[in-house]
């Protein structure tokens, strides 16, 4: 469970400032307070579930929180848009914090409780290993649907598009074949000014591109939301009563969420 929430977290982290910065051309300092409602509920959650809830099966904590990280997930693929502008990210991301939150707050318990107290410092080894495992696939995973699905969608659009004449579409569909990057709107109106495109067929490559930057965004989130349902299957597996409980009732186990 702790590869797929890392997995999720850092695509996310990935996905959602490369929106800001590049897409809609954020400073840092911006990008970072549109970020912010992610780690106050994160904090929030994590802090706030095991004092509020502290009976409450860890399956049930752990399911609503993959409920809330999909929702988000899901939510901010809805939204985003060649139009949309920075708000959209508010309440995705504050859901999304919500569910980090509440898995951070069952997991390591959870998976300490599991096994005898001499072997808790190799299910240490193991939960960091799978942290990083997770936190590495969810950055490469994300960047690489992303890019692709970036490429494919540019060219595309370059050849759909009748403001741009055929010859230029042949020269693109070799240049473009090797991939696209990820850039800004004005990174790609200098690249074309200093190879003397026309101001037609500049407008048109820079709307085509802005369709292809979201598709490339959606995709990726599209990804990781897949990745939250998967998990939300294998929470079948967390049990359901708290590790102190367990021994508060000599060790019989629950069945029910």
């Amino acid at each position: 469970m702790f590869l797929f929430q890392y997995l999720v977290q850092a695509g996310v982290f990935f996905v959602v400032p490369l929106y800001l910065s590049v897409a809609l051309g954020l400073s840092a300092i911006d990008t970072g307070v549109r970020i912010l409602p992610l780690s106050i509920t994160l904090l929030a959650a994590a802090i706030g579930v095991p004092r509020l809830l502290p009976t409450t099966s860890p399956r049930l904590i752990v399911r609503s929180g993959l409920l809330a990280l999909f929702a988000g997930t899901v939510v901010l693929l809805g939204a985003l848009d060649v139009n949309s502008g920075p708000e959209v990210v508010l309440v995705p991301l504050l859901l999304i914090g919500l569910g980090i939150g509440a898995l951070a707050s069952q997991l390591g318990a959870v998976t300490v409780s599991a096994v005898p107290d001499d072997q808790a410092s190799e299910v240490g080894g193991v939960q960091n290993t799978m942290t990083n495992l997770g936190a590495s696939i969810g950055t490469a995973l994300a960047g690489a649907i992303l890019i692709a699905t970036l490429s494919t969608a540019f060219a595309a659009n370059i050849q759909k598009s009748d403001a741009i004449p055929d010859s230029v579409k042949s020269q693109a569909q070799v240049k473009l074949g090797g991939g696209v990057p990820f850039i800004s709107d004005a990174d790609l109106n200098a690249a074309l000014d200093e190879a003397n495109v026309p101001p037609g067929q500049s407008d048109a490559a820079v709307t085509a591109y802005q369709d292809a930057r979201i598709a490339g965004l959606e995709s990726a989130l599209a990804v990781l939301a897949l990745a939250v349902a998967i998990a939300l299957f294998l929470a079948k597996k967390i049990p359901t009563v708290q590790p102190g409980g367990r021994e508060a009732e000599g060790g019989s186990p629950q069945t029910s969420v």
